[in-house]
Parts: structure tokens; C-alpha cells; sequence
């Protein structure tokens, strides 16, 4: 059975965490983003997670080099979503298109959402989890989130205009307005 989530509490109730105050948590062997001012401490995600997360990079990473389209991140760099009180997530990738890198570029969590996001689903994440983040995704600017489910071998498609798709591994997940002419059949990073 998964573990639940572990959540570190606040000093105070009427204090929640601000993202300039996360910025300087550390929880070695941990995961943890900031949601709603409370920080949420996961376990590691696994093997088949790190290798799903980092065969999509590898992929999107050739891609973008090659057009020149903007930047990608990964491992969980911070994206401060909402303010008040303050949700910083972490993707395991995402894409910034070149134009909405901000110059200089942040040294600590971006004030944006990035337009492409990727989740891997982890054997312990729930639907419900998965859900909110998506929403704190499409809500703070996202323009398409890709949730990729290894076990099921399915990727659910997220986009900011309320549409949504599944994408079988016989299919390929598509770049569509945010990465034109991006194309990477799913059974490839599976």
C-alpha cells in the first residue's frame, strides 16, 4: 500500500509558508512542493518514474535544441502558481517557450506557469492529487499538461482551453500551438 502524503506543519495556523520562505526548505530524500502555504513531502517516485520522466526529456530536450523554441526543465524546478496563500509545484518536465523566459532568468522559482507540462504518475499519486495539479497548472497559464500513466501505458491530455484526450501507446502524444511539429509516439518513452 502507498504512503499518504506526509504534510510538514506551519508554526502558526494564521501563517501560511510563502514561496520566498520554501525556497530554503530542505527534506533530504523527499519531494515537496508548496500548496495553499503547506508543505507536502512525498517519497521518491521510483525507477520506472525517473526513467519515463527522463527518456520524455531526452526527447522534447533534442527537439527544442533543434527549433531553438525556447527551454526545458527538469527535476520538479519550482513554478510559484498562486499567491495568498502561495502554491509552488514542481513538474518532472516542462517547456518555456523562448519568448516567455524572463531576462535574467529566475534564480529561484518562476512566477509563471509553463506552457508544457509533464506529470508522471507515480504508484502512490491519486487521481484527486493529480487533478489539483493540474488545475493549479491550467490555472496559472499552462497551455497543455501531459500526465503520463507508465502502468496503465496512457497519457492524459490537458489543455487550457477545458479539452481533454487520452492518448493510447499505440498513439503519439503532439506539441500541437505550444511545441509545433513536436511528435513522440508514446510506446517510445514508456
Amino acid at each position: 500500500m502507498a504512503a499518504e502524503p506526509a504534510y510538514v506543519p506551519n508554526m502558526s495556523a494564521a501563517a501560511p509558508m510563502t514561496a520566498e520562505q520554501f525556497l530554503h526548505v530542505s527534506i533530504p530524500d523527499k519531494r515537496v512542493e508548496l500548496v495553499k502555504g503547506v508543505v507536502v513531502v512525498r517519497e521518491p517516485p521510483g525507477y520506472q518514474h525517473g526513467r519515463v520522466a527522463a527518456n520524455l526529456a531526452y526527447e522534447l530536450l533534442a527537439f527544442v535544441k533543434r527549433t531553438e523554441s525556447g527551454k526545458v526543465l527538469v527535476g520538479d524546478a519550482g513554478f510559484t502558481l498562486a499567491r495568498g496563500p502561495d502554491t509552488v509545484r514542481g513538474p518532472d518536465v516542462a517547456f518555456v517557450r523562448r519568448d516567455r523566459i524572463p531576462d535574467p532568468e529566475p534564480r529561484g522559482f518562476a512566477e509563471f506557469g509553463p506552457d508544457l507540462v509533464i506529470e508522471v504518475r507515480s504508484p502512490g499519486d491519486r487521481p484527486g492529487e493529480l487533478l489539483a495539479k493540474v488545475a493549479d497548472w491550467l490555472n496559472a497559464g499552462s497551455q497543455l499538461v501531459w500526465v503520463i500513466d507508465p502502468a496503465r501505458r496512457q497519457a492524459h491530455v490537458y489543455r487550457a482551453d477545458g479539452t481533454e484526450s487520452l492518448v493510447s501507446d499505440q498513439e503519439s502524444l503532439d506539441g500541437a500551438a505550444v511545441l509545433p511539429g513536436f511528435r513522440c509516439p508514446l510506446a517510445t518513452i514508456l
